[in-house]
């Protein structure tokens, strides 16, 4: 494809990145009152949340097996329409098992979006602009979580099902320009040996990636989207029981955060990795994530809650894209595979990060920081030793 058509492919996934997340992150503010018409609270809210992240950890490495296969461009479409059809029975439904299969159903659309649309980038860009591309569809990503919110908030003033049935609509458009405006670059050639092997299932992937040049990489992901599920969903809490601070000002701290780590995905995370490489800015962000997760036990004004928050938002904003953009460009003719098991790793954090910093929190509300600024740390120490690794690899490679 051509450099204008690359970047026309380039801004419908941008656009399906940003459909998606702002349809996940649209249900945050109305959930409460939406469960409440059940007769349940946040225990289910917390079951909902961890049956969406089990359906993409078990559904992404499928999706990423079938995107190096096939293409990306059908299973994007399919993702969208799944995601879409989801959350209208969510917002139809009037049984409380009703709730947890449409949330499923979410998950599973989800996992058949992210890895073939980070397959796609990897495929439509070359080896030196692969950063700039996985940094837009992150930027997306977090724009569209971001927003989403304040979307659903609105949209939830003409009914609590409205936001639902926006979503609805909203994905199955993006569905509808990206059979008819999405190009279908052809799978990478495979080697005889690749054609001849038997689809893995999950835990043999899981066993495979172990064995690959960039597992690394997995367990930072692992190690990052943990702190960060175990950030945004202590930090509320922590703020509302130590400070007593209102729902506006807790969506000050996770708004702000969020917009700048668009930003910085935005605007600089391209020269940062042509200047310093990607594994220097994974190094850096880690000890910048773990400073904001510890760092907010030491603050206790408003302001500086907000600017340590910030830190933690942006570093964590700058490791996604750092991440992916390294293992793409060490992954081969295997982008769906790695991007796959990139989303799997993810969702494994979203899953136990959430859970582990609940019970920790009802012991100490300090504890959830100090455990994830404790792996944080580990995290790094572990990429330290690994970077000279993956300066060799990347060097073969160019």
């Amino acid at each position: 494809m051509s450099l204008k058509s690359n970047n026309f492919a380039l801004y419908i996934l941008m656009f399906n990145m940003f459909i998606a997340m702002s349809g996940i992150g649209l249900i945050i503010p109305i959930m409460p009152e939406y469960l409440g018409t059940f007769g349940v609270a946040g225990q289910v809210l917390g079951f909902l949340v961890a049956i969406f992240s089990l359906a993409q950890f078990i559904f992404a490495p499928i999706a990423g097996d079938l995107s190096d296969k096939h293409g990306p461009k059908n299973l994007i479409i399919v993702g969208l329409i799944i995601f879409g059809l989801s959350q209208l029975v969510f917002g139809l439904s009037d049984e409380l098992w009703m709730l947890f299969v449409a949330r499923f159903f979410t998950g599973l659309g989800a996992a058949f979006l992210v890895p073939p649309m980070m397959a796609f980038v990897a495929n439509i860009t070359t080896f030196e602009e692969r950063g700039r591309g996985m940094g837009l569809l992150g930027a997306s990503m977090s724009l569209g979580f971001m927003i989403g919110p304040a979307i659903g908030g609105f949209l939830s003033k003409i009914s609590l099902e409205f936001p639902f049935y926006f979503a609805t609509a909203a994905a199955l458009l993006a569905a509808v320009i990206s059979f008819f405006a999405l190009p279908n670059p052809p799978p990478r050639a495979q080697s005889e040996t690749q054609k001849k092997k038997k689809r893995e299932n999950l835990f043999q992937q899981l066993k495979r990636s172990a064995s690959t040049p960039y597992f690394v990489m997995f367990i930072v992901m692992f190690v990052f989207s943990f702190g960060l599920a175990n950030f945004q969903s202590t930090i509320s809490l922590y703020v509302d029981q130590k400070y007593g601070y209102t729902p506006s000002q807790i969506a000050v701290i996770i708004t702000i955060g969020g917009f700048v780590g668009v930003i910085a995905q935005t605007f600089f995370i391209n020269p940062l990795f042509k200047r310093f490489g990607e594994m220097r800015v994974i190094l850096v962000n880690l000890i910048f994530a773990a400073f904001g997760m510890i760092g907010i036990l030491f603050v206790d004004s408003f302001s500086m809650i907000l600017f340590v928050s910030m830190i933690f938002f942006t570093a964590t904003s700058l490791l996604r894209p750092a991440v992916n953009t390294l293992v793409s460009k060490l992954a081969g003719d295997e982008q769906g595979f790695a991007a796959g098991m990139i989303t799997a790793y993810m969702s494994l954090g979203n899953m136990i990060g959430p859970a582990l910093a609940g019970i920790m929190f009802d012991i100490n509300i300090t504890y959830p920081y100090i455990m994830g600024t404790f792996l944080l740390l580990v995290c790094f120490v572990i990429a330290f030793y690994w970077s000279k690794r993956s300066t060799e690899l990347l060097s073969e490679l160019e």
